[in-house]
C-alpha cells in the first residue's frame, strides 16, 4: 500500500519548486546569467526528481510492474490509471530533459531550459493533481 504521508511530502515538494521557479526565475536572464542559469535548471531539476520519487514509490508499493527506465514509471501510472495519458507523456518529456541536465548527454540549451520554465511548469502541477486525486479516491 501506497504511503500517502511520503507521497504528499514529496508532492508539497514539487509544488514548492514550481511556485519557487514562478516567482524568483527571470528566464530572460538566463543566456547572460550564469547563476539564474544554475538557480533554473536545478530547480527544474529537484521538481521533477520528486515527481520521479513519487512515481518510483507508487510503482513499487502498487506493484505496477518493472520499469525498464524512469520514463516508463509514468507509464505504469497512466495504464493503472493513476495519471492520464498526457499527464505521463508530459512527464516523460520532463524525465528526459531532467538527465540531460543531471548527466550531460548534451550541452543543455537555454533557450530549452526557458521553454521548459515559460511553458512546462503546469506539467507538474498537473501530475500532483492527479496523484492526490487518485489518493484520495476510496
Amino acid at each position: 500500500m501506497t504511503d500517502a504521508d511520503l507521497v504528499a511530502k514529496k508532492l508539497a515538494q514539487v509544488e514548492t519548486y514550481v511556485a519557487e521557479l514562478r516567482r524568483l526565475a527571470r528566464p530572460e536572464l538566463m543566456a547572460e546569467d550564469l547563476r539564474e542559469r544554475r538557480f533554473v535548471e536545478h530547480t527544474l531539476q529537484i521538481a521533477i526528481q520528486a515527481a520521479l520519487d513519487v512515481a518510483s514509490h507508487i510503482v513499487s508499493d502498487e506493484r505496477l510492474g518493472e520499469p525498464r527506465t524512469n520514463q516508463a514509471l509514468f507509464d505504469l501510472l497512466a495504464a493503472a490509471g493513476w495519471v492520464p495519458h498526457e499527464t505521463a507523456l508530459a512527464m516523460r518529456r520532463a524525465v528526459g530533459f531532467r538527465n540531460v541536465v543531471v548527466h550531460g548527454y548534451a550541452s543543455v540549451d537555454v533557450d530549452l531550459v526557458r521553454d521548459v520554465v515559460e511553458h512546462h511548469l503546469q506539467d507538474l502541477l498537473d501530475f500532483v493533481v492527479a496523484i492526490r486525486a487518485r489518493l484520495s479516491s476510496p
